[in-house]
């Protein structure tokens, strides 16, 4: 556990300390957002009814924007080949890359998440559950992330792949997540998409460090 806790703190650091990448990410997700009414205009019922569907698509946008940093920099300097040779599981020291990976940008984004909603119109009874499913759907994204990036580690335009291999993984999350920020609009329950929401993030938990892993291991070779 101290390796583990290791690993998380110094990957925070390190993306605390360089700062600008962590910053476009959050920069990319707050313009994303701000520029849809712009679109589809200022009217109050319109913002109101899409507001989820549109952080939740800067959400996933903005984490795909990030995800070629998991491992690209260890890899190239071969703190990689470190980790995997080291006592502690691969599996472990990839869970604790995706948890850093998941402080330093999914966790603002939730926490951004209440004023964004706010300027889209957002009914505010709603926000809670908007900001539940971005905690329960954040980690997911991290979690599925980081097997695309180990699949595409060392690739030539590995943020295009990484793109295309998980924008469709990305989909049930923000189904699920805007469903049950609706179900609240409508006076519904949210149960059972939240509960779904919350199957996604147990799956991707269990088997994600193991995928993640298993390709680091193979672009080690």
């Amino acid at each position: 556990m101290s390796a583990f806790l290791g690993v998380v703190r110094r990957d925070v650091r390190l993306s605390l300390r360089q700062g600008g990448e962590v910053g476009l990410v959050l920069g990319f997700f707050v313009l994303t957002v701000l520029l849809f009414p712009f679109g589809v205009g200022p009217e109050p019922q319109v913002l109101g009814r899409i507001a989820a569907g549109i952080i939740w698509a800067a959400t996933l946008l903005a984490a795909v924007l990030d995800l070629d940093r998991l491992f690209a920099a260890d890899f190239a300097d071969g703190g990689l080949d470190l980790i995997a040779l080291s006592p502690m599981p691969l599996e472990l020291a990839v869970l604790a890359k995706i948890a850093a990976h998941w402080l330093t940008t999914g966790l603002p984004m939730v926490l951004i998440s209440p004023l964004l909603a706010v300027f889209v119109d957002l009914d505010p009874a709603a926000i809670p559950m908007l900001m539940l499913g971005l905690l329960i759907g954040t980690p997911a994204l991290s979690l599925l992330g980081a097997v695309a990036a180990a699949l595409t580690l060392g690739a030539r335009r590995a943020g295009v792949l990484v793109a295309l291999i998980v924008l469709p993984l990305y989909l049930p999350p923000l189904i699920f997540a805007t469903a049950a920020v609706e179900a609240v609009l409508t006076g519904a329950s949210a149960r059972s998409d939240l509960l779904l929401l919350g199957a996604i993030a147990l799956a991707a938990l269990a088997l994600a460090p193991w995928a993640t892993a298993a390709a680091l291991r193979q672009a080690l070779e």
